[in-house]
């Protein structure tokens, strides 16, 4: 591909994005295709010689798009979003032509010191102190490896990575039962392992970790010769919400010395809101926060904001400098690879740049705003027709419901049939031993009438009688 024909296939590619977003309310959100359809329809062996670029994008269009669940879909209710705004995928153009690596200061100094001040920006608008410096990480899964890993090295007085965990006790991390499943990972890879990691039962309208079971249970495996690392808290866990009591949890960790980190990957973004942030009170005292701009705040994925109280320990448990990654001659600088688990980095600060300037806090506080009220107007107009039931209620723009009386097969059998459907996308999750049907509205271009359509869809499949509007 030369220069003319890769400038002629920028544009094409530009403007299939433009049309596919708008038409994204035509299409079903789901794709209507059978396992394996598309593996079937891709040839077993790479071509000997070039293609003409006219037959693969035809296959891309042909094969690939029609096999694809629509994320940017504004009626994707389902999981949690991956908001791609589209000043965001703009930025990934630019991001994408310059393929630049971005691991050290050296390697891309507009890079690193761009995102030295987003994340300065972002620390500010959702109400963290300046105490806080932050990162960004591709994902809060690996934020959250990152800090359980802080939370190993701490414990063993910073021996962990050259004794390894066989010759210490044995390290034990709290967290509730309402956490995702990404911190049960990072106590795998980490090498603590799934039996160390203490889950603490929830109580209370928010779903919040029992700060006096956390302390019984820590006090216990002091007793039981265990050593207590460090504590993970809550914030909109992802099955319904649950948030914990922040402050008190906190309070229990300081009092074991432990390091705290907090998991708000997707409820962080609404924090731009200053009315939200009643739901983390206590945030302040953590050692470690993340929060995902690639779900609610409209940042392209991967873009996760991880921020630190004290980043020395993150980089004395991370760095490691073989002499082709110094740099040598410039003091003062950042070099984010030690910040992060991987040494590659890509250049994802662009995109929250002309996301913030494009949008403005006022523009993306009025979007969830929009997307809580809507959620809380369709949970009340569920809670008034006969024939469903809430289960729990909204959490910002999160709740679930199901059936009346019905059991995890009629409920199960309602998901498949709206998502069969296809014009929503719905997902399902448990509360408590009920099977329950999550809804959560947070899509980019998502519109009050989005909202409606949901209500009808769940009405018509449900087979029950709308509410008079």
């Amino acid at each position: 591909m030369n220069t003319d024909d890769f400038a002629e296939w920028s544009a094409r590619a530009a403007q299939w994005g433009a049309d596919y977003r708008a038409s994204l309310r035509d299409r079903a959100v789901r794709p209507r295709v059978a396992p394996g359809q598309t593996y079937r329809s891709i040839p077993a062996a790479p071509p000997e010689r070039a293609e003409d670029m006219e037959q693969i994008f035809a296959d891309f269009e042909g094969i690939i798009a029609p096999g694809m669940t629509h994320w940017q879909h504004p009626r994707f209710f389902a999981y949690f979003p991956a908001n791609a705004a589209p000043v965001s995928v703009v930025a990934e153009y630019l991001v994408s032509a310059m393929a630049a690596q971005c691991m050290l200061w050296q390697t891309s100094p507009a890079a690193t010191e761009l995102e030295t001040r987003m994340m300065q920006w972002l620390r500010d608008a959702i109400g963290l102190p300046d105490s806080f410096e932050g990162v960004i990480q591709d994902s809060a899964s690996s934020a959250t490896l990152a800090a359980v890993l802080v939370m190993r090295e701490r414990a063993l007085g910073w021996a962990g990575n050259s004794a390894g965990l066989r010759a210490g006790p044995q390290l034990r991390i709290y967290c509730s039962a309402e956490v995702h499943s990404s911190i049960d990972r990072a106590i795998w890879i980490s090498g603590i392992g799934a039996d160390n990691l203490v889950k603490i039962p929830s109580t209370g309208p928010r779903h919040s970790m029992d700060a006096a079971a956390l302390d019984a249970a820590i006090r216990a495996d002091i007793a039981a010769g265990h050593r207590p690392a460090g504590v993970i808290g809550c914030t909109g866990g992802t099955s319904i919400g649950g948030c914990d009591d922040l402050g008190a949890v906190i309070a229990v960790a300081r009092a074991h010395d432990l390091y705290t980190h907090v998991d708000a990957a997707w409820a962080g973004s609404a924090m731009i809101c200053p009315e939200f942030r009643s739901l983390w009170a206590g945030v302040e005292g953590a050692d470690s926060v993340v929060f995902n701009p690639h779900k609610w705040l409209g940042a392209q994925f991967d873009c996760s904001a991880h921020f630190l109280r004290n980043p020395d320990d993150l980089v004395r448990t991370l760095a490691i400098q073989p002499e082709f990654l110094k740099t040598h001659g410039a003091d003062g600088i950042i070099n984010y690879s030690e910040w992060s688990v991987p040494l590659g980095r890509r250049f994802r600060a662009l995109k929250l740049w002309f996301l913030l300037r494009a949008h403005g806090l006022e523009g993306l506080r009025d979007m969830i705003r929009n997307h809580v009220r809507w959620s809380v107007d369709l949970c009340e107009k569920l809670r008034a027709t006969e024939g469903i039931e809430i289960l729990t209620e909204p959490m910002l723009s999160l709740f679930t419901f199901r059936p009346a009386g019905a059991d995890d097969t009629a409920t199960l059998a309602l998901v498949e049939a709206i998502n069969n459907d296809g014009r929503i996308y719905l997902t399902q999750t448990r509360v408590g031993d009920a099977l329950a049907i999550r809804f959560q509205a947070g899509q980019f271009d998502m519109q009050e009438q989005d909202a409606q359509v949901a209500y009808d869809v769940i009405c018509e499949l449900a087979g029950v009688a709308p509410v008079a509007r």
